[in-house]
């Protein structure tokens, strides 16, 4: 397994932890009546199905689709490298943010918070635009081809 796909799946696994603390708290919140930040459901989703899922997904597709054949250039490892560092610090961003900001954040926080997620959009389409030469049969099941 290299070690962006560890990275993958670390952070994904990071972002769960986190998602999950984040639902605890919401769940505390509701119950007994605890604060909670204005944004803190959209500060769970995002660690879970940002951080958590596509991290995880990207992870295994890194690790587990075809190999390009050698003279394929479309598919570049450090494409995939770029996508993590939009998409991992992004969803942290995004998280935090979410948290912290107060219902009546400056503009300049709020660009900040959309630029985490426009970071995160990037990640995400950045990571299979790169994959798309891999998304295809393995050597076995297309006869070598």
């Amino acid at each position: 397994m290299s070690p962006l796909v560890r990275r993958y799946l670390k952070s994904a696994v990071l972002f769960l932890v986190t998602g999950l603390a984040l639902g605890v708290w919401m769940l505390v919140s509701r119950e007994f009546g605890a604060w909670q930040p204005l944004r803190l459901r959209s500060a769970h989703t995002h660690a879970l199905l940002v951080g958590f899922v596509m991290m995880m997904i990207s992870g295994v597709a890194l690790w587990m689709f075809p190999r390009v054949p050698a003279d394929d250039t479309r598919y570049r490892p450090a494409i995939a490298e770029a996508a993590w560092w939009c998409l991992a610090p992004g969803t942290a961003l995004r998280v935090a943010l979410e948290l912290t900001l107060p219902p009546e954040a400056s503009v300049a926080m709020r660009v900040l918070l959309v630029a985490a997620g426009i970071a995160q959009v990037l990640g995400l389409l950045l990571f299979f635009w790169t994959m798309w030469p891999r998304i295809r049969a393995s050597g076995a099941a297309s006869g070598g081809r």
